[in-house]
């Protein structure tokens, strides 16, 4: 419908991503696989390019990111192959950068695109009526669409910047159906962490779960991330579980991909996320994935029917939950199933790739509108 009301007319859209669609990061990866599936669906009316924000290193590297940015844009402007730029957004540094890319869309009369990320946005952006905390409001209130993850991100947003409110859409995160058939651990229940190693995800509190799980003889565990990963080597061995839990540090796509085929339980005991990617990937594959009621993640895992939830820092309870599995194929099988269910019906990236093009429809056809 949107397509026809903008009488066929190509929409250019330019995508903000930290590092580029090669980039480590979960926003990184979620645009990655955007511009792959928009590549294998061949959407006729967008034309869209990705672009580096941030880059790679130090800050003076991330300040030469955002002002190329800036000038892609203005060089798009003038070869009127910009009608939005869509802004991915995380915290601290993200945001203030991303403020300087939506003043210069505002300058050049781009209608912008906010897409929230970031996992600890509720005390970064503090209701204290400070300047910075206005700056954030106006950014978002301007914006011509606010993407979020989930409805409690829809409930924050609204309640920080209420100009915004009807502006807001939720639009999950997703991934591809795995490409690799699962085949598991075999003899040893594999577990399976994927994500920043450090206290923000949980490591400390699952390298105790699994201190306590020793006398379990039936399980192996691999840790992989970057972030703290010498540190948590060093607690493995102090906790004698080097000879079962291994830390390979930031592994590749390929190799994520064989780590969750090979795997059994999908584990992330975070203290805090917005819609952790490595979640929907285990639901993806049907394992039985093992996390924390944190951000977004109850829109999709319903404690004991698609995953189990246990509290943030509680390691008693997560102990128990992955010995619950570790000894239960059944209840892996039927948590596995359940979660793959759930990614087949919303979580995939074909649905995902058409509610994006359709926000980014929608922003274009009003500033259309607006002009005439």
């Amino acid at each position: 419908m949107l397509q026809r009301l903008v009488h066929n007319r190509k929409v250019h859209v330019l995508v903000a991503t930290p590092s580029g669609v090669s980039g480590q990061g979960g926003i990184d990866r979620i645009m990655g696989a955007l511009k792959q599936e928009f590549e294998r669906q061949e959407i006729a009316d967008i034309d869209v390019r990705f672009l580096a924000s941030r880059g790679l290193g130090h800050v003076g590297f991330s300040i030469f990111y955002m002002f190329d940015f800036c000038l892609r844009m203005l060089a798009a402007r003038l070869a009127k192959r910009a009608d939005v730029v869509h802004i991915n957004i995380s915290v601290s540094g993200s945001t203030y950068r991303k403020m300087v890319i939506a003043a210069c869309a505002r300058l050049l009369s781009i209608p912008y695109v906010l897409h929230l990320h970031g996992a600890q946005y509720e005390t970064f952006w503090k209701d204290d009526r400070s300047f910075m905390s206005r700056r954030i409001e106006a950014l978002f209130e301007r914006a011509g669409r606010v993407i979020v993850l989930g409805g409690l991100w829809r409930d924050f947003v609204a309640s920080r910047a209420p100009g915004a409110a009807g502006k807001i859409v939720i639009v999950p995160n997703a991934t591809a159906v795995p490409s690799l058939a699962h085949v598991g651990g075999g003899d040893h229940v594999h577990i399976l962490f994927l994500g920043r190693i450090g206290d923000r995800k949980g490591v400390p509190q699952l390298l105790d779960a699994l201190h306590r799980m020793e006398p379990i003889k039936t399980w192996r565990a691999t840790i992989a991330g970057d972030g703290d990963v010498e540190a948590a080597r060093m607690r493995t061995a102090e906790l004698g579980l080097a000879e079962r839990v291994t830390l390979p540090g930031w592994v590749g796509p390929d190799e994520v991909a064989s780590l969750i085929a090979s795997a059994d339980i999908l584990v992330l005991p975070s203290f805090a996320e917005n819609l952790p990617v490595s979640v929907i990937e285990g639901m993806a594959a049907g394992l039985a994935v093992v996390t924390t009621p944190v951000g977004a993640v109850e829109d999709i895992i319903t404690n004991e029917q698609s995953g189990l939830l246990v509290p943030p820092g509680d390691v008693a309870a997560l102990t128990e939950a992955l010995t619950r599995l570790v000894e239960n194929p059944a209840l892996r099988a039927r948590l596995g199933a359940a979660a793959m269910a759930v990614h087949r019906e919303r979580l995939e990236l074909a649905p995902f790739v058409g509610a994006i093009c359709d926000v980014w429809r929608s922003v274009a056809l009003k500033a259309q509108s607006v002009k005439r």
